[in-house]
């Protein structure tokens, strides 16, 4: 009898060129949530069983990455750009086996390329460093963890003034509070009090309780330690 494991491969069709290519994916009985920390990042009880690490579909022939966020269709003058700019100096590789950490950080590299190139909504590329930092975060690389984490907390913050979130899957109230959250995180503290007050200021007609609450705690926080440092 075959033993199923937590990986298999899953067939893709590249966005870009239309080649066919198989990658890695797990199976969701495998994965095991330990917590959230407080800017939404999953921790897993087994790290090498880690969704965040096969997120990203790279194309091994053409280069152009992607996830199930991106939009699927690509306009002609935009994938003349791609073949250009990506894929004509693209060197064949394979991404589709198991991936450390360091190889899925490279895949959301390749992505946010690839976003830029296809002009991907800000809500969308604002996901992709977002994961990027999360996954720095884990090998304890802080000085990457704050850049990606600002990439993310400004182009969040361009999604939200531009109203480019709608039909994304991001509620204006789980927006509002990320921005705070990654301010607070990078010791923007005035401006994090600032989103955090207009998460509770929504809080009666918001659908999102948990979020309204994280929120409130998470300002409530930044109080006692503004308060223990002055």
């Amino acid at each position: 009898m075959t033993e199923i494991t937590p990986f298999y491969q899953k067939n893709i069709e590249c966005l870009s060129c239309k080649n066919s290519f198989r990658t890695t994916k797990i199976r969701s009985r495998f994965i095991k949530l330990r917590c959230h920390e407080t800017d939404f990042r999953p921790v897993y009880q087994d790290e090498k069983i880690n969704p965040l690490l096969y997120n990203v579909n790279v194309c091994p022939a053409c280069g152009f990455s992607f996830t199930d966020d991106f939009n699927r269709y690509i306009v002609p003058a935009i994938k003349t750009e791609i073949q250009e700019k990506l894929s004509a100096q693209w060197t064949e590789q394979n991404f589709g086996g198991n991936r450390s950490t360091l190889e899925a950080i490279n895949t959301y590299k390749l992505a946010i390329l690839s976003g830029t190139l296809k002009r991907e909504k800000s809500v969308t590329m604002a996901g992709l460093y977002l994961r990027t930092a999360w996954l720095y975060r884990s090998i304890e690389n802080e000085e990457q963890e704050n850049r990606f984490m600002t990439l993310a907390m400004n182009t969040y913050t361009t999604a939200y003034t531009n109203e480019d979130f709608t039909g994304m899957g991001m509620s204006e109230t789980k927006i509002l509070y990320l921005i705070a959250e990654l301010q607070l995180r990078l010791q923007k503290y005035r401006e994090a009090a600032s989103y955090f007050s207009k998460v509770l200021s929504k809080q009666k007609n918001s659908l999102e309780p948990r979020i309204v609450e994280m929120a409130r705690d998470r300002w409530q926080e930044m109080r006692e330690d503004y308060r223990k440092a002055t």
